[in-house]
């Protein structure tokens, strides 16, 4: 309903005429009817459930780009702080993890500044690239809203990488829960009450991200948790840098390779046959991929930690235990969440549409989704035992093969050669998981532990700096 046709129902009678009893009169003086009500209550929740194609589609191309362009990036580079600081506690080097954190902090704002630009002009970007003009719109809209929440992701990857290498958990669990609950309130009044729509979901994202970084900050600063952990400010953050980067950049190269060939079905599936429809469905497929791999995300965290802290420690046996026993809880888990998604497969295209022809789409992707998550939780825990080990030199070169010589070929040919549609497209990733899981595995099994124990101690002792120098 429209603000005038709201106008004229609330200032006029919606009927006239004799033989109107006296009540219905009194509500037709107020200009509405219980009836009305219920009709549109029913509308504005169906209206804020789903989304129309064409916005469904914007935005989940600008949150594709996103994590092309900026969020993989940042937690690749991260991710180098699961060898440096899970390696330095195992040591009992604390006074090193503040220092290595800062360290990072400073490199991932600097690299935030050029991102943050490339955001600003996705739409000229996603045109030149071949995407539909009014899909390309909406996603160049939606990315300049999200800019604030790249430089907050840098920061909170962080704080996580620092806290989670001491095996502290239910603190940053806690934080998320709050930043959950604002998050609903906030886009609550962002997308429906300030009638920002999608836009606001967006801006609703960056203040959440930003919420969670100060929540981590206050907590690093008082808790007797990190007394150890966190001296202080120190001018070393700024020394050193260069082999900060040694590792840091073969561990963006590792994530993002692996996350941008994700993310790419999505850009692909805009240049297939109905785009509006192949990039809803695979937005949809990508999002509940997303959203079962936090389990194995959450286990590919622990095994880093595990593994890490152990070599440190010089507990080779331990490491090796560690893995072991994370990969049978990954493969239980992976069997576990795929039948889950097999048997809701007929239902589950609703919580995003009420059109057929998406939720028959959904259907009939969910058994492969579940294919890939298995697969894709078994890679997620040996990268993570990869992490902890710092061979994310050899991660790199895995997915390089694994996704670009094999996984990206193959989705092309079966999508538009072979027109499998978006399905093609995700089995050409399946066979990259194939890949990479053998490889990794293959690695993982023949791996000496003790030479492993003494890399990491030899890699402690050239960072430590005096606790004396720490200002």
């Amino acid at each position: 309903m429209g603000r005038e046709q709201q106008s004229l129902s609330l200032n006029t009678p919606l009927c006239e005429g004799n033989g109107v009893g006296l009540y219905e009169e009194r509500n037709q003086e107020r200009g509405i009817s219980k009836k009305e009500i219920l009709e549109e209550v029913k509308k504005q929740l169906w209206l804020a459930g789903h989304l129309g194609e064409l916005s469904l589609s914007g935005a989940s191309m600008a949150t594709s780009f996103a994590s092309v362009t900026g969020f993989s990036l940042l937690l690749g580079m991260a991710s180098a702080l699961d060898t440096f600081c899970g390696q330095s506690y195992g040591a009992r080097q604390f006074h090193m993890l503040s220092i290595h954190m800062q360290r990072a902090m400073v490199v991932l704002l600097l690299v935030s500044i050029p991102l943050a630009i490339v955001w600003a002009n996705t739409r000229p970007i996603l045109i030149a690239c071949g995407q539909q003009k009014d899909i390309a719109e909406e996603a160049g809209l939606y990315a300049r809203f999200m800019i604030p929440s790249l430089f907050a992701y840098g920061l909170l990857q962080c704080l996580v990488k620092f806290l989670q290498t001491q095996n502290i958990v239910f603190p940053m669990m806690l934080c998320a829960g709050i930043t959950t609950l604002l998050h609903i309130l906030v886009c609550w009044v962002l997308v429906f009450k300030s009638g920002l729509g999608y836009i606001g979901a967006a801006l609703a994202s960056s203040f959440s991200y930003w919420i969670n970084v100060l929540l981590l900050v206050l907590y690093v600063k008082f808790s007797s948790s990190c007394s150890k952990t966190w001296t202080g400010f120190s001018k070393e953050a700024f020394h050193d840098i260069v082999n900060f980067m040694r590792l840091a950049i073969p561990s963006a190269v590792m994530v993002c390779l692996e996350m941008w060939s994700f993310e790419s079905m999505v850009l692909l599936s805009g240049l297939l046959p109905n785009p509006e429809l192949e990039t809803s469905v695979l937005s949809i497929s990508l999002n509940t991929a997303a959203t079962v791999w936090m389990i194995p995300y959450g286990l590919s965290g622990a095994a880093s930690t595990r593994v890490s802290n152990e070599l440190g420690a010089q507990h080779p046996y331990l490491a090796r235990l560690a893995v072991c026993v994370v990969i049978a809880i990954a493969v239980t888990e992976g069997i576990l969440v795929g039948v889950v998604l097999i048997l809701i497969r007929n239902v589950w295209g609703y919580a995003y549409s009420n059109d057929i022809e998406v939720v028959d789409y959904v259907a009939v992707m969910l058994p492969v989704v579940a294919t890939s998550n298995f697969l894709d939780g078994l890679q997620c825990v040996l990268s993570g035992i990869a992490r902890g080990c710092g061979w994310q030199k050899i991660g790199a070169y895995i997915n390089l093969g694994s996704y670009y010589l094999v996984g990206i070929p193959i989705a092309i040919l079966l999508a538009f050669v072979f027109h499998v549609g978006g399905k093609g497209l995700w089995l050409g990733i399946i066979c990259a998981l194939t890949v990479q899981v053998f490889s990794l595995a293959t690695i993982t099994i023949r791996t000496n532990w003790e030479q492993e124990a003494k890399k990491a101690t030899e890699r402690v002792h050239d960072e430590v700096i005096p606790v004396d120098t720490v200002s």
